[in-house]
């Protein structure tokens, strides 16, 4: 099947209807584009995987509002560049921490910053909290963010241990990404 700028704009169409099966359409055409495109502004593989998946939540949550006056890669790219920035402006703000001459000397003196019994006890439950939320899954999506999360893996080592193509792999785990996140939201406890 040939694509052209009429079957995008149909998939983009069904899309903004809520098709999934568009949705997976639009993010196989467009990815390695803004793939690209991320990689030559990050020089980083892992920032960049990290921005175009948070390019496609963006876009497909905010479809409603893309204007068909302009080209759909154009608009991708203009919230990859968004996506970009808010992720170095997180990075620099957690990195730089304004300090005055009392801060400099309370810094001198830490002595421990082991966690405390109540620390660690207050981690273990905030991961057991997250382990049932992600325990309410469909299989297929805690597999996945067990071998992203908890194993480390790369995308590609995910496909290939899972016998998907790539692309599946990542649409997979954006999804999960958003399904634990609306878990989280409606069920505090989980």
């Amino acid at each position: 099947m040939e694509i052209n700028s009429q079957l995008i704009q149909q998939n983009i169409a069904k899309a903004q209807k809520g098709d999934q099966v568009a949705f997976t359409f639009l993010l196989d055409f467009f990815w390695n584009e803004v793939y690209h495109f991320m990689l030559k502004r990050t020089q980083n593989e892992t920032d960049t995987e990290d921005v175009v998946i948070e390019t496609f939540a963006k876009a497909f949550d905010r479809i409603s509002s893309y204007n068909p006056d302009y080209a759909f890669n154009t608009w991708l790219i203009a919230i990859a560049k968004n996506a970009h920035i808010d992720m170095l402006r997180k990075k620099k703000s957690s990195l730089f921490v304004a300090m005055d001459e009392d801060d400099d000397r309370n810094a001198k003196n830490i002595v421990d910053d082991s966690l405390s019994a109540e620390d660690e006890l207050i981690q273990e439950q905030n991961l057991s909290n997250l382990l049932n939320c992600i325990k309410k899954l469909k299989p297929q999506y805690q597999e996945v963010i067990q071998l992203r999360y908890f194993q480390e893996q790369s995308y590609q080592e995910i496909a290939e241990q899972l016998n998907e193509p790539l692309n599946n792999i990542k649409v997979k785990i954006l999804r999960a990404k958003r399904l634990l996140a609306e878990i989280i939201k409606g069920d505090l406890s989980c």
